[in-house]
């Protein structure tokens, strides 16, 4: 008989998609026992995601993943929007260089291939153990675990016990439904068909040389460029269209024939959605947390949706490795929800108006649209870049003192370190991090406070440009960072794991209470549940 507190696991996760084995990865790497189950056998064969951004490949960098998913990932071309008369109205791209986060910042890539490869990761691990055409049956929560009644593929079932479970399935997620949490609707429902095509060479000529949205109230259309060779198309489904019927392959081509015919490339894939706006109302119950697509939905009119999942799992592990650790109380976890919920809702609401946009159905209403994108551009296409969509964190395991830069990603300078160039996470670790400014002639009394009233879990470093001879700071080469502070008016930055800023200090008072607020933080948390921040307030134990 099992003793009291003893589990088969530390965490169970529940689907081995792209969150599940981002998670999965991560815990194998802090150490932690980790069984990954799904009910499907292998990865699917054919694309669904098909954006990253910069966020996202810095994660997979800090898991060593950089080189073997590089082939597979391209640079994200412009997107350009056309209106009713085919005009340019809009046009969304990247920041310029130097990048912020050191990559660039938005990228397309092939899903089959760096799924795999996310699998990969996580079972390299002696510690992660994957099985596969596993099927959640149910979980009963106890005071100190969860047990987990699984069917195995020859029908046979059991049971597994876990401190907790992660429920990354999807949509229609099991975890989710025997947890109770339920899901509110943000109001958007439109049926598409989502074409992918592996375009010939010889015909790639005919197509746009950028990703561009078809504005046109008669047919709404995306096309998007993807890597080498494939093309996608999102094509909205009129009024008694039927999806079924619309996802044959004749069907398809007469909506391609504006720029394809059948024998310019391979269909690929052809499926229709009902592009949802949803998002939970909790994301965890005790000891069962939900991700990605079981937490949230929202249609994909700027590439988020894979995104957000590997937000969710990177946002939960650092702080179930703590809580598992021992090293901050389980109520940790309650600012996950808080984060991550009104990060999707606020992110969801810019995506949605992207979307209604695009999706005008009536020609008048469409003129005008068309109309007041080029006003806000001063009478030329209206530029915006993808990174300027994306939202802080807005509340949370953040500071109590709103200071400038507090809840946004810290940047990631190149270094200039022994005769080479490194990214800063390579130099200095991504766990937590303090960051000074190396310009300053205070610099040396900062690093001693630093260095006397900070946590032995926080690593310190202060970073100038490259020509401005700081003793013992580390030297950027593009002066990102420098012009970060100087942006933002702070002399020092506390950053997550997640890479997001904890808070920031505009002089050494507030370096100190700074200090100290991350250290009575970080030891433990208050119970209370509510979406204050102030709710989330940690107290120092005697």
């Amino acid at each position: 008989m099992m003793t009291a507190g003893a589990t088969d696991y530390d965490v169970l996760v529940v689907g081995f998609g792209p969150s599940g084995a981002v998670a999965a990865g991560q815990l194998g790497r802090l150490g932690h026992r980790t069984l990954v189950i799904d009910r499907l056998t292998d990865v699917y064969d054919k694309p669904r995601a098909i954006a990253l951004d910069h966020e996202i490949f810095r994660h997979f960098d800090n898991m060593g993943l950089a080189e073997a998913i590089s082939p597979h990932v391209e640079p994200f071309t412009a997107s350009e929007h056309f209106g009713v008369d085919g005009q340019l109205i809009r046009r969304i791209d990247m920041v310029a260089k130097p990048y912020p986060l050191g990559y660039t910042p938005s990228m397309v890539f092939s899903q089959p291939a760096v799924e795999a490869e996310l699998r990969r990761h996580a079972t390299s691990f002696s510690n992660v153990r994957a099985e596969l055409g596993v099927e959640l049956l149910d979980l009963v929560q106890m005071p100190d675990r969860v047990e987990a009644r699984l069917k195995d593929p020859d029908g046979r079932q059991r049971s597994v016990t876990a401190r907790y479970v992660l429920g990354c399935d999807g949509a229609s997620s099991t975890v989710r439904q025997i947890a109770g949490l339920g899901l509110e609707d943000l109001v958007f429902d439109e049926p598409w068909l989502v074409v992918d095509v592996r375009v010939n060479a010889s015909a790639l000529h005919k197509l746009p040389q950028c990703s561009a949205q078809f504005c046109d109230p008669a047919r709404p259309v995306s096309f998007l460029i993807g890597p080498n060779n494939h093309r996608r198309w999102e094509i909205m489904l009129l009024p008694g269209e039927d999806a079924r019927q619309m996802e044959r392959p004749d069907h398809v081509w007469k909506l391609l024939a504006p720029w394809l015919t059948p024998q310019d490339g391979e269909l690929w894939r052809a499926a229709s959605y009902r592009f949802h706006a949803l998002v939970a109302d909790d994301w965890r119950n005790g000891r069962i947390l939900i991700a990605g697509d079981a937490a949230h939905q929202q249609p994909p009119f700027i590439g988020q949706g894979m995104c957000q999942g590997l937000r969710d799992a990177t946002n939960l592990v650092w702080k179930l490795d703590r809580v598992l650790r021992g090293l901050s109380s389980d109520s940790l976890l309650d600012s996950y929800t808080v984060e991550r919920k009104q990060h999707v809702i606020e992110l969801t609401g810019k995506i949605k108006a992207i979307g209604q946009s695009i999706c005008e159905r009536n020609p008048v209403a469409a003129r005008r649209r068309d109309a007041r994108a080029l006003a806000d551009g001063g009478g030329k296409p209206l530029l915006l870049t993808r990174q300027e969509i994306i939202p802080p964190l807005r509340a949370g395991f953040l500071s109590d003192h709103d200071a400038p830069a507090r809840g946004s990603l810290f940047p990631q300078p190149r270094i200039a370190t022994g005769g080479t160039v490194r990214l800063l996470d390579e130099v200095i670790g991504s766990g937590w991090r303090l960051l000074i400014d190396g310009r300053r002639d205070d610099v040396a009394s900062l690093f001693m406070l630093s260095l006397v009233a900070m946590r032995p879990d926080i690593s310190a470093a202060a970073v100038a440009p490259l020509r401005a001879g700081v003793p013992n700071a580390l030297e950027e080469t593009e002066a990102v960072l420098a012009s970060w502070f100087d942006r933002h008016g702070v002399i020092a930055a506390i950053v997550r794991p997640d890479h997001y800023v904890f808070g920031t200090a505009r002089d050494a008072t507030e370096l100190g209470d700074l200090l100290h607020e991350i250290d009575v933080r970080l030891h433990d948390v208050p119970a209370g549940r509510d979406n204050d921040i102030s709710d989330l307030k940690m107290e120092r134990t005697p």
